[in-house]
């Protein structure tokens, strides 16, 4: 095969860099809302909000907060939300399409806030901020394709794209850092004029020596991720078998067809498939206990009404509603609860750069336990952490709030990876795109109630926010513990059905 080659490079190593660099500068951009914020609050965004008989009320007031944090609410809300459209995109013409789709959102966004004195007939800074919602997802989606490009390093390139959409909230808050120390003049106009390099600069990628075809469907990434095979069942291009099967003597007996044909236990689709695939689905069906391909065979409508995704989407609304909601209130929530300012500045100073860290810390380690951990015991960790980190939101000293944050980010990647690898498992890689991306979607739609949250908090119980964080723990662990019985209930009696049938069978490899 015949690679091409740009300047002496490998064609495909520049696709895969020009692909995380447009992910760190665009994927999240809008999740940095909380360094961005005070910015917003200095050049005077909604302020007219604050003034009542001519005269000024305190900056920001409750009309100019609730609206700030409305916009980003929104854009978080759109931002998954569109998941599922661009997944289609994606499916049906292609990653260039995609990927100047992307281009095209992030200079409308940009414009909106370059123009927002002409902009009269809309809100700039709410409308710029969708935009830019919008055009972040369909760059990031874009490139998980590339994960193939080197299929014996798909692993680490897809958790380096990952990585890469987890920091680019970085750039709002080096943004921040350079208004703030060194030039108040690179106000809103003058920044985003300059950020309309980056879509140029994906502009110009996508129209020039990135793919117009996918390498591989999302799917065929997430299936060469959890079971190392591709979308035939076949090993990657540049691997050998001593990956998938350690043992020498039972390698060359099953490769050579002299053993017998190894079956998923409890997998009864009809397509036909590969020696490795059916050794290595058996295996994972062990190792989980049967919740491996539970619902590989069924159609994606039947997945929809299970409650295997019914449970998992109610776990995932409730989660991304926390997570947003705190990002978008973390100064007010802290300075309510440690009743010091300085104190909740330093607060959100942490976490505007804990946040994009997170990302990097976590995604080598998330991998690494949902290789060696069962799907169950991920789900319990995850659980257990999402507990913990809304009961040390709850203590008004500063210790444990910080405790809390630290955890915060470093489980919002945690928890994204850990839905991803659900549906994967759980449903199967034919109709991964679109149950795993109505699920994202939903959970973005019903991000909308955190306007209303938002609200309550600084009308009804007067800038308290324990009230709101206490009902949103006590529905986590609701939804939680709900989940978690169901799983270990159906394992066990998954778990039960492949004894017996290994028990009524001749050999333990007989086919089905």
């Amino acid at each position: 095969m015949t690679v091409k080659t740009i300047g002496g490079f490998d064609i495909r190593i520049v696709q895969v860099l020009c692909a995380i660099i447009w992910c760190f500068l665009s994927a999240g951009l809008i999740f940095g809302f909380a360094a961005l914020k005070p910015v917003l609050v200095d050049q005077h965004v909604y302020e007219e909000l604050c003034y009542k008989d001519g005269l000024a009320a305190n900056i920001p007031c409750t009309e100019q907060d609730l609206k700030l944090n409305r916009m980003f609410t929104i854009g978080a809300v759109v931002t998954n939300s569109i998941a599922f459209p661009v997944g289609w995109v994606l499916d049906h013409y292609g990653p260039r399409v995609c990927g100047l789709i992307g281009s095209l959102f992030l200079f409308l966004g940009s414009g909106c806030y370059i123009a927002t004195k002409h902009l009269t007939f809309l809100d700039p800074y709410l409308y710029g901020y969708i935009l830019l919602a919008i055009g972040g997802p369909f760059v990031f989606i874009s490139s998980f394709q590339l994960a193939n490009t080197f299929p014996k390093y798909s692993g680490s390139i897809l958790a380096v794209i990952t990585g890469a959409f987890d920091c680019s909230s970085a750039l709002f808050l080096f943004y921040r850092l350079y208004y703030q120390k060194v030039d108040s003049g690179l106000n809103l106009k003058r920044f985003f004029s300059l950020y309309l390099i980056v879509p140029t600069f994906i502009t110009f990628c996508q129209l020039t020596f990135m793919p117009s075809k996918s390498y591989k469907t999302l799917g065929a990434v997430h299936k060469l991720e959890i079971e190392g095979l591709d979308e035939d069942g076949n090993l990657p291009e540049g691997q050998d078998a001593s990956l998938i099967i350690p043992d020498e003597g039972e390698r060359e007996s099953l490769l050579s067809g002299s053993a017998p044909l190894i079956q998923p236990v409890l997998s009864h689709g009809s397509r036909r498939k590969s020696v490795l695939e059916n050794y290595v689905e058996a295996k994972l069906e062990k190792k989980t206990h049967g919740v491996f391909g539970v619902l590989h065979d069924e159609t994606a409508l039947s997945q929809i009404k299970s409650y295997w995704f019914i449970l998992m989407l109610l776990f995932t609304v409730i989660t991304m509603l926390r997570i947003n909601y705190f990002v978008a209130t973390v100064r007010s929530q802290e300075e309510y609860l440690l009743q010091d300012p300085s104190l909740a500045a330093t607060i959100n100073s942490i976490f505007d750069v804990a946040l994009p860290l997170g990302g990097v810390i976590a995604i080598p380690l998330v991998g690494i336990l949902l290789d060696r951990v069962e799907t169950y015991s991920v789900l319990f960790l995850a659980t257990c952490l999402s507990i913990t980190i809304g009961i040390f939101g709850l203590i008004p000293a500063f210790v444990p709030n910080l405790i809390g944050i630290f955890i915060l980010v470093v489980f919002r990647p945690f928890y994204y990876t850990v839905v991803s690898d659900y549906c994967s498992k759980i449903f199967g890689f034919e109709t991964f795109g679109t149950v795993y991306g109505l699920m994202i979607c939903i959970a973005g739609f019903m991000n909308l109630s955190q306007t209303y949250l938002d609200k309550l908090t600084h009308t009804t119980f007067k800038m308290n926010p324990t009230p709101v964080n206490i009902c949103l723990l006590s529905a986590t662990i609701i939804i939680s513990v709900t989940l978690l019985l169901y799983i270990r209930f159906q394992t066990k009696k998954r778990a039960k059905l492949m004894e017996e049938i290994q028990n009524s069978s001749t050999s333990p490899y007989s086919s089905t």
